[in-house]
């Protein structure tokens, strides 16, 4: 009996021996097995980032990207593939589905300023997530429409100067000098519409002055640009209001220097004796009355000033190089000054 149970202890022996072998010969696979997986999941991982996951490299930062309206998913998703937006336009539209907004392809300008994965941009795009963001953009007093063409060219995408430039001619002096907010994708359109309604609502509040000054609001708008280059302040530009208007009223020439930054771009010290025979409808030496359209946007404080002219007898001014303006009732006295304080 006793080696029939010492036959069955080695037996049991054996069989936990053979399991342990067994045991740490499948712990041993098993690790395999898992680091296999881990491994080939990894690296499907890697391909699928790489491959269709992750921005183009060519993603277009600051760019419009425009959806147009009534595009569809196979539309847009081929369109974004194109403009390097997102790798694959298939994994595109599978994304869009998987998200549940494939009947909600937003359409409109949306703006990345930085690369975004596939996974992003289908969130945007299925929820309007545009990314515009208002510009801040300061149009200064007394400045052209040539002027403010290049500054809205640097901020706006959609803009286009050239064209702007050619729109806004005939608004010359009635588009006001302000800060503006426009989102990036404005056009030359919309900032000649929306700087005209805010000269107009300017405008409106000295309506009644310019009625009881009896002159036309366009005489009005070009004395004011002449007022905006001529002087620095409310005192002179009010002063040099009265000097402009007694010489008109007299038939004179109005002699003003200003006029040549518009045509020229040089000011009182820079100018020659050719350029004050040039002959152009704004050489006010040389051609009587106002220039035909002004030379720039006036502030509201030359708009006052052109129709709250001081009164008084003088026909001449001049201003020195510091800036202070000497006013003349007589030619004589106006040499006299001229040599003292230009000379």
């Amino acid at each position: 009996m006793k080696s029939v149970g010492k036959f069955i202890e080695q037996l049991f022996d054996k069989a936990n021996q053979l399991n342990a072998i067994l045991s740490a010969q499948w712990r041993e696979h098993g690790n395999r097995r898992t680091i296999f997986i881990l491994f080939f999941f990894g690296a499907l991982g890697i391909f699928l980032f790489q491959s269709i996951v992750r921005p183009p490299a060519e993603f277009p930062l600051n760019e419009l990207v425009t959806i147009e309206d009534g595009a569809t998913l196979e539309a847009t998703s081929s369109y974004l593939e194109g403009m390097k937006v997102v790798r694959s336009a298939t994994a595109f539209r599978i994304i869009v589905t998987l998200m549940g907004h494939e009947k909600d392809v937003h359409a409109g300008d949306y703006l990345f300023k930085q690369p975004q994965t596939i996974f992003a941009v289908a969130r945007r795009v299925g929820i309007g997530s545009y990314g515009l963001e208002p510009t801040r953009i300061r149009i200064p007093e007394g400045a052209t429409t040539k002027e403010m063409s290049t500054m809205f060219d640097v901020e706006l995408l959609r803009f286009d100067a050239e064209k702007f430039t050619e729109l806004a001619a005939a608004e010359e002096g009635f588009l006001f000098p302000d800060t503006y907010f426009f989102l990036p994708n404005a056009t030359e359109e919309l900032v000649i519409r929306t700087m005209r309604h805010n000269f107009d609502t300017q405008i409106s509040t000295i309506a009644d002055k310019i009625t009881e000054f009896g002159k036309p609001l366009s005489d009005v708008v070009i004395m004011a640009s002449l007022l905006e280059r001529e002087a620095r302040n409310s005192k002179d530009r009010r002063m040099i209001a009265g000097v402009l208007w007694n010489r008109l009223d007299k038939r004179m020439l109005l002699q003003v220097d200003a006029a040549f930054l518009y045509t020229l771009g040089k000011g009182t010290f820079e100018l020659s004796i050719g350029d004050l025979e040039s002959d152009s409808p704004y050489n006010t030496y040389r051609y009587p009355g106002l220039p035909p359209t002004p030379i720039g946007s006036p502030s509201m404080d030359s708009l006052l000033a052109a129709v709250t002219p001081v009164k008084h007898d003088y026909l001449y001014y001049l201003a020195d190089r510091k800036g202070v303006t000497y006013y003349s009732k007589t030619y004589a006295e106006h040499l006299v000054k001229k040599r003292k304080y230009i000379y």
